[in-house]
Parts: structure tokens; sequence; C-alpha cells
């Protein structure tokens, strides 16, 4: 099974990071409302990045290592993984 650690931008630009292992639903999951707390008040939301791991427990590693970032260290992830310099 494929997982993710994906981020989110959110309507006010904040981002929020996560994991799944269904990015697809996930994503339509929080635009519905339907995804976490904090993603309920700020739909729709936009998929800025994401990462496939083999296991739940690397996406999951992963997702806490992202939440520690600074925003700043966010975008300029987002940034590299769009390949803009």
């Amino acid at each position: 099974m494929i997982c993710y650690t994906y981020m989110v931008e959110c309507s006010d630009k904040s981002l929020y990071t996560g994991w799944t292992n269904n990015l697809e639903k996930r994503i339509q999951a929080h635009n519905a409302k339907k995804g976490a707390a904090y993603t309920r008040s700020r739909t729709p939301v936009r998929l800025v990045y994401y990462e496939t791991f083999a296991t739940r427990q690397e996406a999951m590693k992963r997702e806490y290592e992202v939440k520690q970032y600074t925003r700043k260290e966010k975008l300029a992830l987002i940034r590299r993984w769009k390949g803009s310099p």
C-alpha cells in the first residue's frame, strides 16, 4: 500500500500537513469539510506538496518532521518540489 505525506494550502493561505493512503479521496474530504478540524473552516484547500512512502509509519514520521518546519521552510520545500529556485 502506498502512503502519502502531503501539504495543502487553505483558503486563508495557511498550510496544513497530513498523511493518507488515498490522496485524492483525502483532498476531497478536506474540501467537503469532512477532513481535519483545522481545514473545515478554511476550505477550499489546494494540494501543494506530497511525498510517497511504502508504509504508514514512514509517512507518519515524515508528517511529524514537516510539521516541525517553520512556514518559511515549508514554502521552500514546496518550491523545490515544484522545481522552482
